[in-house]
C-alpha cells in the first residue's frame, strides 16, 4: 500500500500526541513538528506509511531518550493478561473453536495507540466480543475462513507478524488453538526489534506467554510494519522459507500488501485510507487473503 496525501496530516498528528505524552515543553513540540515536517519534501509517493511513521517516531525516541510508549506497553500487556481466563473459555465453550480464537485475535487489535491514544479499551472489547463480524454478516469476500483453514492444514512453517504490545495476548490465543490441532508444525512469531509506538517487542511476546507456542524472533527493524528493506536477513530468510503468512495489523497491511507472498492480513479497520485500500468500512473486523503475485520472493526479500 502506497502513501495517501491523507496519512501525512495523521502523521503529525501522531508526532504531537507523542511529543505531549514524553512530556514536552511547547519549545521542544514545536521542534519535533518542525524536524519531522523538514522531511516530507523527500518522501516520495512510492513509499509506505509505515517508512514515514518510523520517520515521526524515530525522533520521539531520540527525544525521550528512550521508549515513549514503554509505561503503556506495560499497562496494556498487565490488562490482556487479565482476560486470559475470559478468553481461553470463550475458545473452549464454542463450536468452532479454531473460527472462536481467530476472531479474538483480530478484536485484539483494537489495542493501537498510533490510531488513538485514548481509546476505552476495555469497553470497545467488550462491544467487539458481545457481536459478530460485521464484515463476515456483510460479504464473505473479506473473512477468508475457508482459505484460512485449507492454508493451516497445508503448511508445515508458519510464520505470523505481531503487532501492538498486549494485542500479543490475542495472537498467543490463536497460536494455541492451531497448536493443539497441528502439534507438528513450525511457528515462528516475528516481533519489532526496537521501540516504535506500542508495537511489540520480544518482551512484550513473552511476558504474554507466547513462546509456549511458537519460536519468537526480531524481524530486525523499526519500522512499525513489516517493511522487507529495512528487516534483518534472517527475518527475510524466515518470511521466503514459510509456507503461510499470518500478518496482524493496520501497519503489516499497509507495508506489505501488493506484495508476492500469499498472506492471511488479519486487522480491525481504524483508517479510511486502509478502509479504501481493502475494500472493507471503518470498524470491520478482517481477515483478508492477498495469493500474492507468485511464490518467488521479491527483490525486497532477497536484499
Amino acid at each position: 500500500m502506497r502513501l495517501s496525501l491523507d496519512c501525512i496530516p495523521c502523521f503529525f498528528r501522531q508526532a504531537l500526541e507523542g511529543s505531549r505524552l514524553i512530556g514536552a515543553s511547547s519549545k521542544r513540540k514545536k521542534q519535533i513538528l518542525d524536524e519531522f515536517a523538514s522531511l516530507i519534501p523527500s518522501i516520495p509517493l512510492s513509499a509506505t506509511p509505515p517508512e514515514i511513521a518510523r520517520l515521526g517516531y524515530g525522533i520521539l525516541r531520540r527525544a525521550s531518550r528512550g521508549d515513549p510508549y514503554k509505561r503503556i506497553k506495560i499497562r496494556s500487556n498487565r490488562f490482556a493478561l487479565s482476560l486470559l481466563g475470559r478468553l481461553r473459555k470463550k475458545v473452549f465453550s464454542s463450536r468452532d473453536r479454531l473460527l472462536t480464537a481467530l476472531k479474538l485475535a483480530i478484536a485484539g487489535n483494537i489495542i493501537d495507540f498510533g490510531v488513538k491514544n485514548n481509546l476505552d479499551i476495555r469497553n470497545e472489547l467488550k462491544k467487539i466480543l458481545s457481536r459478530e463480524s460485521r464484515a463476515e454478516q456483510r460479504r464473505a469476500s473479506v473473512f477468508h475462513y475457508a482459505e484460512f483453514k485449507r492454508s493451516l492444514d497445508s503448511s508445515g512453517k508458519i510464520l505470523y507478524l505481531a503487532d501492538n504490545a498486549g494485542e500479543t495476548l490475542f495472537d498467543r490465543i490463536l497460536l494455541e488453538e492451531i497448536k493443539r490441532i497441528y502439534p507438528g508444525k513450525e511457528v515462528l512469531y516475528a516481533v519489532k526489534e526496537r521501540p516504535v509506538i506500542n508495537d511489540a517487542l520480544v518482551e512484550d511476546a513473552q511476558v504474554c506467554g507466547v513462546g509456549k507456542f511458537a519460536k519468537i524472533i526480531s524481524n530486525g527493524s523499526d519500522a512499525p510494519g513489516t517493511v522487507l528493506s529495512l528487516c534483518s536477513r534472517d527475518f527475510k530468510k524466515a518470511y521466503k522459507n514459510a509456507d503461510m503468512i499470518i500478518s496482524k495489523g493496520q501497519g503489516n497491511f499497509e507495508s506489505l500488501s501488493g506484495q508476492r507472498r500469499p498472506i492471511f492480513f488479519l486487522f480491525m479497520v481504524k483508517c479510511p485510507v486502509v478502509a479504501g485500500e481493502s475494500g472493507c468500512r471503518m470498524g470491520d473486523i478482517v481477515l483478508l487473503y492477498s495469493p500474492g503475485k507468485g511464490r518467488k520472493g521479491s527483490r525486497a526479500e532477497n536484499r
